[in-house]
């Protein structure tokens, strides 16, 4: 069994999720469970980010400790992701012991196998305090950074820890080149080889005197710059530095918004190199979440709030649309009116139609049971559906997650035309052509059975309620079946119940 070990990027503790955030995570949790139903031994992992100036502030402004604040945060950010379903294996928070511990031991590592790449000197520059980051000139525009628009950069000199990342420039872009390192989608790969080809500067990895962070080791006037600190939650959560980390080291997929692949894909690969450590296999960057254009974040605040975009066509829907609309790879629109679109016409008339008049039909046509098909699924649905079935495997496999779902509904639609083509209501009216009506039931059930089996990394909650309603013996609960079981599935003589109303039609728009 194959390991895939995946990781979102950990959030920022200082304010509300937002529908970006929610992209990030679903979106994550969709390959997560699609690996699952390959068959692969997954491990995901998300947590939380909190050592930051920007958690200092935050919790002064409500009078509380950094401590009291990320407790709550944490708690925030948690509650978000269990209502939106994701399935992480582990949650990890850079206050945690384990995390101090991996810190302070990938330091003395590089210190003991590469002291030339720490050292000391005075570092001055313009500090973004939304991206916790030293900000340089082509990062700049207007005098603010390009992330965060609405922000002051802060003048500040110190005399810090450095990390020689010169000294990597070479070593990263010959991985990333080479696709020891994949850097997808193609547009942030080239981004980043040509931030590799412009040559790179050594970064400060300390800072002075913060008084909300992890002890610099052998410094106690020095913290380790919240940047770096971060980064490494990825390796902490492996159980590093006790030997057992290689299990699931190097990580396999770093799922991470766009704003961020310097960190990810330039400065992470080097630490880790430096270490004398594999670097990830992969990393991918998506796009962001936008409202008419603009990108939703918790400094420019946000046009619709997380909660209220669940609560309006629920959470299912919600995951559904982000990955299915907005996307993975691109920025792109969040509306209520296009949310509205895609929820009536792709899941309640194409995906939630076909299940209610599926499984209806062989209800009232055959008292429930799902008959066995006398022409051995040799049918123009059978035809569509193995070509779904690949094509969906094909774009999932390269996390191309809006192609996932678009061969979902694809193959609903198939099925719906098919009921079309075939009118089993008007075959269930002549007994003569009962052995054809058997085969459009079987054809159908086992087309909502598949539709099942790949809503999941979509629509967690929908697909266990249309399993349900397939009659399954507890023997083949929905998490057991794997992807090369659908080319042979088969549910004759199973039970089927009438299924619930899937999708509720919607209200109005808002706004």
């Amino acid at each position: 069994m194959p390991k895939f070990y995946l990781t979102t990027a950990i959030d920022y503790s200082n304010g509300e999720p937002h529908l970006g955030h929610a992209l990030e995570k679903v979106g994550a949790d969709c390959i997560a469970r699609y690996h699952r139903l390959r068959g692969d031994d997954v491990h995901f992992l998300m947590g939380m980010d909190e050592h930051s100036q920007s958690v200092i502030q935050a919790a002064a402004r409500s009078g509380v400790t950094p401590q009291a604040w990320v407790d709550r945060m944490a708690d925030t950010f948690a509650a978000y992701w269990r209502r939106l379903g994701c399935s992480h294996d582990d949650w990890i928070r850079t206050t945690e012991p384990r995390h101090a511990r991996s810190v302070t031991a990938l330091l003395e590592r590089i210190r003991q196998r590469r002291p030339q790449d720490l050292f000391e000197a005075e570092y001055e520059g313009l500090y973004c305090t939304g991206c916790e980051e030293f900000k340089t000139g082509a990062q700049i525009v207007n005098g603010h950074c390009v992330e965060h628009p609405t922000l002051e950069l802060i003048p500040t000199r110190e005399r810090n820890h450095f990390f020689r990342l010169s000294a990597y420039r070479d070593a990263v872009l010959e991985r990333i080149r080479s696709g020891a390192l994949r850097v997808e989608p193609e547009i942030r790969r080239n981004e980043v080889v040509r931030l590799l080809e412009a040559g790179l500067q050594d970064i400060s990895i300390s800072r002075q005197r913060q008084p909300w962070g992890i002890p610099f080791p052998g410094d106690t006037q020095q913290t380790v710059y919240v940047w770096f600190d971060a980064l490494i939650n990825y390796l902490s959560a492996t159980g590093f530095p006790d030997p057992r980390f290689e299990r699931l080291w190097p990580a396999d997929l770093h799922v991470i918004g766009k704003g961020i692949t310097r960190f990810h894909c330039v400065i992470w690969p080097a630490m880790l190199l430096a270490a004398e450590l594999p670097p990830p296999r992969a990393v991918w960057a998506h796009g962001y979440v936008q409202w008419s254009g603009a990108k939703m974040s918790k400094t420019a605040g946000a046009a619709v709030s997380l909660g209220e975009a669940i609560d309006y066509h629920g959470a299912d829907a919600l995951r559904y649309f982000l990955l299915r609309e907005v996307g993975f790879e691109n920025d792109g629109d969040f509306t209520w009116e296009r949310f509205d679109a895609r929820y009536t016409s792709e899941l309640a008339d194409t995906l939630g139609n076909l299940v209610s008049r599926s499984l209806t039909m062989i209800a009232n046509y055959r008292g429930g049971v799902v008959p066995r098909d006398p022409c051995n699924y040799d049918t123009p649905l059978e035809r569509a559906a193995r070509g779904a079935l690949a094509a969906y495997a094909s774009g999932m496999d390269a996390n191309r997650v809006q192609e996932g779902a678009a061969q979902l509904v694809a193959l609903a639609g198939a099925a719906n035309r098919y009921v079309e083509e075939t009118a089993p209501y008007k075959l269930a009216k002549q007994p003569e052509r009962a052995a054809e009506l058997d085969s459009v039931l079987a054809n159908l059930a086992r087309t909502v059975g598949r539709l099942a089996v790949l809503a999941q990394p979509f629509l967690p909650t929908t697909a266990q309620t249309v399993w349900d309603t397939l009659g399954p013996p507890p023997s083949q609960p929905l998490a057991s079946v794997r992807l090369l079981d659908l080319n042979t599935l088969d549910l004759a003589g199973r039970q089927v119940r009438k299924p619930p109303i899937l999708f509720p039609k919607p209200r109005l728009p808002q706004g």
